[in-house]
């Protein structure tokens, strides 16, 4: 393979591993509009099962993953306000979890968007789904002994965002993204990788 088919296949796959897929509701600019504060759901995590980690120990560290992607996520959108961006109001973190544990929603009873919503008193509700060939946390990688032959040297990620509407109870907005090898080798440099794209076609930004 000569210096030109070279640079030209690294560039088709960094193209193939950064595409995404995007739903955009006829309505979904307009709702959007409507909504004063909204809320960032705890990401759901999935880790690839290991036969040489155990299944506890991957079920621990998807929910500190969790945690990890929904701080990111909230404080990339709060940054984004700061700098007039985006104007609708971000509840916090904390807050936000306070009241789902409140509502039962860390419990075995999942909850609709809506539902969501409603136990949070927002407008509308960000969910996000975070599918994982290995941990990406350094602790959690630490934690679980992830070395080279138990979950291999690449993380191939693919995510999906999604934004609900409290009033209509419908999907606004669908962002598929799928990340492979060190790109978003953390959860901050995934979260800020997947959210300067995401953004470009969020309903809420300017």
């Amino acid at each position: 393979m000569n210096k030109y088919s070279t640079v030209l296949f690294v560039t088709i796959a960094l193209i193939m591993g950064s595409c995404a897929k995007i739903y955009y509701s006829p309505e979904a600019k307009a709702r959007a509009s409507s909504h004063q504060v909204i809320a960032i759901a705890p990401p759901k995590v999935s880790i690839a099962a290991s036969k040489n980690v155990d299944a506890e120990a991957i079920k621990e560290h998807q929910r500190t993953e969790s945690t990890n992607f929904q701080n990111e996520m909230y404080s990339w959108l709060l940054k984004r306000k700061r700098q007039n961006r985006i104007q609708v109001e971000i509840l916090d973190v904390e807050t936000t979890n306070a009241k789902l544990k409140k509502a039962g929603y860390f419990g075995d009873n999942p909850m609709s968007p809506n539902e969501i919503c409603e136990a949070l008193g927002v407008d509308g509700v960000i969910t996000s789904n975070y599918s994982l060939t290995k941990p990406m946390s350094e602790g959690a990688a630490v934690a679980l002994g992830v070395f080279v032959g138990v979950w291999g040297t690449t993380n191939n990620t693919t995510v999906t965002l999604e934004i609900h509407d409290k009033e209509t109870k419908k999907l606004l907005w669908n962002y598929n993204h799928k990340v492979s090898g060190s790109v978003g080798s953390t959860p901050a440099q995934l979260v800020d990788n997947l959210m300067r794209h995401a953004s470009k076609k969020m309903p809420y930004s300017n």
